[in-house]
């Protein structure tokens, strides 16, 4: 959501800013990556015109991009886990003795399913769960 000046840019990562108040124009570039914010403003007045700016933000977010080793792509990446698990989309649920997988498809919509830790074992219902995960977010990429 644009807030303060900000409007939404069709480029991944990068955001328009007009701010008449500060007589701030340009654009805002914002690469996230493991945890760790990479960002910086281009001003059209110092670049040369608000295309101009555009054009060295693009530049700027895909060589940042590259440099840090963040994949090259404009789907959302989630590279910061806050599970039971500590793997990305598998949650394990003690009460119902399973692990749930979940992930969000190429349309976007989420997705779920689990794994029954009675039938496969805990190493076996946890292996099964992080390939069911992996092949998900191959799909969602379309690595596969």
């Amino acid at each position: 959501m644009a807030t303060r000046g900000e409007t939404v840019s069709k480029h991944k990562d990068i955001a328009r800013i007009d701010q008449e108040s500060k007589r701030s124009h340009g654009w805002y570039v914002r690469v996230r990556f493991h945890g760790k914010n990479h960002s910086k403003f281009f001003s059209d007045k110092k670049s040369g015109g608000r295309n101009s700016a555009l054009l060295a933000a693009v530049a700027w977010r895909d060589h940042t991009r590259k440099k840090i080793g963040k994949p090259p792509t404009d789907k959302h990446i989630v590279t910061k886990c806050t599970t039971n698990t500590g793997v990305v989309g598998v949650r394990h649920d003690e009460k119902l003795n399973c692990y749930f997988i979940s992930w969000v498809n190429q349309e976007g919509k989420p997705g779920k399913t689990s794994v029954s830790i009675n039938r496969h074992g805990r190493i076996g219902a946890f292996q099964r769960a992080c390939k069911i995960r992996e092949q998900k977010e191959a799909e969602r990429l379309g690595i596969v």
